[in-house]
């Protein structure tokens, strides 16, 4: 599966990436995160729980960010595996400066898929993961707002992070209709997302 597209972030480079760089922003783009942590500058693992009706499990992942230069560019290799499957990918992500006081983020993915997961279909999943990363960045504008509304000494800008149900509600509202009541659709809601964790960087995930 391949995952290309851009955003463009409020707020000075400077302060997006380092926004990209804290484990508990980018967890509270991934609802359903049971861990986020940084083992150093460049390697972070998380953990998931898996509970959507008759399917439960853990998931869990590494991440890994190389040929940084901050805060230009980085690329991410993910890999992650559960009783639902086991996904890896490579991401490559650029943030902007477009001179007016706003970022433009580029990112671009490779991402293989395996097991149950591969078997609900390379439609179904693209769909879903374009409504994860239009979502997790929907997350992420609100906690940049708070975190340079709190910095610039100004009124607190309040940031709380969706729920589970809260993320999973805006993601399916994203996309057919038709597709929420499919099971395995839901189970992608909470598998996606560490997978995708900075490619989406929203998302790879995020997450």
């Amino acid at each position: 599966m391949q995952l290309e597209g851009e955003h463009v972030f409020k707020g000075p480079r400077e302060e997006v990436y380092a926004m990209f760089r804290d484990p508990e922003v980018l967890a509270s783009a991934l609802p359903g995160t049971q861990s986020l942590n940084k083992i150093d500058d460049q390697h972070y693992e998380g953990a998931m729980n898996i509970r959507i009706g008759p399917v439960s499990g853990s998931f869990s992942g590494k991440l890994e960010v190389a040929d940084e230069v901050a805060p230009e560019k980085c690329t991410l290799i993910v890999e992650g595996r559960g009783a639902p499957g086991f996904a890896k990918g490579v991401g490559r992500v650029e943030f902007i400066d477009q001179g007016d006081g706003t970022t433009l983020m580029k990112y671009s993915g490779d991402v293989q898929i395996g097991g149950t997961l591969a078997s609900v279909g390379q439609r179904m999943i693209d769909s879903v993961a374009k409504s994860m990363i239009k979502t997790a960045f929907e997350t992420l504008d609100k906690a940049l707002e708070a975190r340079l509304a709190a910095k610039a000494g100004s009124a607190p800008v309040e940031f709380k992070a969706p729920t589970e149900a809260e993320f999973a509600a805006a993601v399916t509202k994203d996309m057919a209709s038709g597709l929420k009541e499919v099971a395995e659709v839901r189970m992608l809601f909470y598998v996606i997302p560490l997978v995708l964790v900075l490619v989406i960087i929203a998302y790879l995930l995020s997450h």
